[in-house]
Formats: C-alpha cells, structure tokens, sequence
C-alpha cells in the first residue's frame, strides 16, 4: 500500500493525515541519509591513499537529527602518518561523529534554549518539533555552556553582569505530632550595592526559595534566567554561603562562571569553638579579617595537635580538609573578578546569609509551626 492509500484509508481528520504525512516523510528522509552517507564513504575509501590509511574495520553510529535517528556504519581507519584512528567520512563531512548530534539540530536546540524561558521548555518544544524527547533540558544546557563565544561584542558588554547571591537553609518547624523540622533553601540575590544617603543598599533584590525535589541550582538557574535575563555563557555569579552539601555542589554545576565563597561569619563560629583562648587565635582572626587563604592555612594546621581536646581537633581537622577542597573559598571574590576581567569598584565583602536568614526566621519561625501548605 503506498502512501497515499495508506493515509485515505487509515486517516480521518487533518491532523492525523499531517502526522503520517510526517512519519512518512521522516521514514523516507533515515532512509535516503543512510544511504547517501554510506555511498559518500564508500567512494571516500576507494579514492583514498592506502599507503596512508589501512581500513581496520566499520562501525555502526547513530546520529540524531531533525528528522529523527540516521544510523549508519562507515568506515574505520588507521592513519599510519599521524599514527592514530580516523573516520574518513567526518572529516569530509566537518562533524564529529561521536557527539551523535547532528549541526543542525544542535544549532536548533541551541536556538530555542536563548527564545525560551527555561532549558525544559526548549527541550519540550524540541521534541514537539521532532516528534519524539529527541534531547534533555540537561543536554542542551551543556551544549550552551560550550559554546563558543563570539569576539566582536563590545569591551563595556565582554564579561557580561555579575549576579551576586547569599545562600543558607532555615529550618522551619512543622505542625502534627511526631513532624520533623523542614529545611527551606533560601538563595538572596541581586545585582550589586548602591548608596542611598548614608545607608548601602542592594540593587534589584529578589529572594529565590527551592520548592519540589528538582535540583536546587537548576531550579535557581531556572529563576535567574526569568527574573534577571541571566546569561549563562556571559554573566558570572559569586556565591556565598556555608559548607552545607547542597551550596557547595554549585561550583559543580556553574563550573568556571562562579566564585564560592565559604561564609566568614560560619569560618568565624567555628575557628572560636576550635581555638578560642589559643596562643595563636588572634593572628588567626587576623588572617581571616584579610581573607589570606594560604595563611589561614598554615596557620590552622600549625595549631592542630596543640588543642589538648580530641573533639575539638577532629573539628578543625574538618574544617581545614573543607577549605583546602575548595581553593579560593576563603580569598576576596573581587580578586576572582580582577582575574575575569570585571570592575569591582563600588563592590563590597560577602557575608549577609546570616542576617537575611534571622530576618526570614523571625518572620517565620517566632513561637510558630506551619503546615507544608502554609
């Protein structure tokens, strides 16, 4: 039966004749692509210099498409010049066959993830466009992420803004017997200081609180890109925050766009549990105040073994082991930034978790219990 007599037969409404109509249409695109790519590979092998390349075998790769999957096999080489394995077929055709990524889709999923709101919905509009979850939100993430950024803009727009974000949890009590505490993930955000008489205050404020078991920075990722047109290729962020698992892990995920920095007021609680009353505490309070990490350091494993309390030195064992694997974690932001390229006048130290976090709580927590509802 061909087509036509298929979809007279089997189709009812326009939508269904549209669908099989695209169906077929993708059916007939597999299958004259493979062909086309295994016959440009065939002719590639017989012209090719057999001195230089020694056929070791073929490999079967499939690759996603506009259309849909194109799976083929072509031809596997050993180049006895540079001493390596090659497929002949990409290098004529200027892809990399083991992405399995075609340009024109990664360009199209490139393209929807900067016109949409969120990662998420490019990837839904993608698959309505292809037919089938052709790509992950996660994917095309990645795909903006390294993508190559132009050179030509401006020098004042080079480095993009700066996003400048305070993150701690609250715990809040929880009506019902036998409830335990909910942890709120709160992250404060703006855009820098300006001064308004004698008083600093932030500029462009916004309070971002996690809800649902999503990933707390793709979900704040999500936020940044609706309230602030963040990004992520240009702009950079500095996070500060304790050395809670869930803050850290954005150093992971924003990778070289951030600075973390580890919250001085926490530093400061615990160096005074540890060290309080020590010979060497106040040139350690010193070194803090300057943010001179390398110091710090030698510092605090100079005092180890000096404490005379087994539970304090297993804490500041921790603590230096938590510094120590996050490099810059104790040093100035603004250093970081200098590094990037960026201004950082008019910038001041990090360091309000604490003080929003008594605000929330006071509004929150003050001889109260909630319902997750409320």
């Amino acid at each position: 039966m061909n087509i036509q007599q298929h979809l007279t037969t089997n189709s009812l409404t326009w939508k269904e004749i549209e669908l099989d109509l695209f169906r077929a249409l993708q059916n007939a695109f597999t299958e004259l692509f493979t062909a086309l790519l295994e016959d440009i590979d065939r002719q590639l092998a017989e012209t090719r210099d057999k001195r230089r390349y020694h056929l070791k075998d073929k490999r079967r790769t499939t690759i996603q498409t506009l259309f849909g999957e194109v799976t083929f096999e072509r031809n596997y080489y050993l180049d006895r010049e540079q001493n390596r394995y090659t497929f002949l077929l990409d290098s004529f055709l200027a892809f990399d066959g083991s992405q399995s990524i075609s340009p024109c889709l990664e360009e199209t999923a490139m393209g929807l993830a900067v016109e949409c709101s969120s990662y998420r919905k490019a990837a839904h509009t993608l698959a309505q466009m292809v037919g089938y979850p052709v790509m992950s939100h996660e994917a095309i993430r990645q795909l903006v992420l390294e993508a190559e950024v132009p050179l030509h803009c401006p020098v004042d727009q080079r480095y993009g803004r700066v996003l400048f974000v305070e993150a701690d949890g609250l715990f809040v009590s929880l009506q019902g017997k036998g409830k335990r505490a909910k942890e709120d993930k709160i992250l404060t955000v703006h855009e820098g200081w300006k001064r308004n008489g004698s008083r600093i205050e932030f500029v462009n404020q916004r309070h971002y609180v996690h809800e649902g078991k999503g990933e707390v920075w793709e979900g704040f990722e999500e936020f940044l890109i609706n309230e602030y047109a963040y990004d992520p290729c240009r702009d950079l962020l500095v996070i500060n925050g304790d050395g809670a698992p869930w803050i850290t892990a954005c150093r992971e995920y924003f990778k070289g766009r951030v600075c973390f920095q580890l919250d001085r007021f926490h530093v400061a609680r615990e160096l005074r549990q540890c060290l309080s009353g020590h010979p060497r505490w106040q040139a350690i309070r010193q070194k803090l105040a300057k943010q001179d990490e390398e110091k710090l350091l030698v510092e605090l494993n100079s005092a180890l073994g000096t404490l005379g309390d087994e539970a304090k030195e297993q804490q500041l064992a921790a603590l230096i082991h938590r510094i120590e694997s996050m490099p810059g974690c104790i040093r100035d932001y603004r250093e970081w930034l200098k590094e990037q390229g960026v201004d950082t006048t008019g910038m001041y130290p990090m360091g309000r978790a604490e003080s929003v976090m008594s605000q929330l709580a006071y509004r929150v927590k003050y001889r109260r219990s909630w319902t997750d509802k409320g």
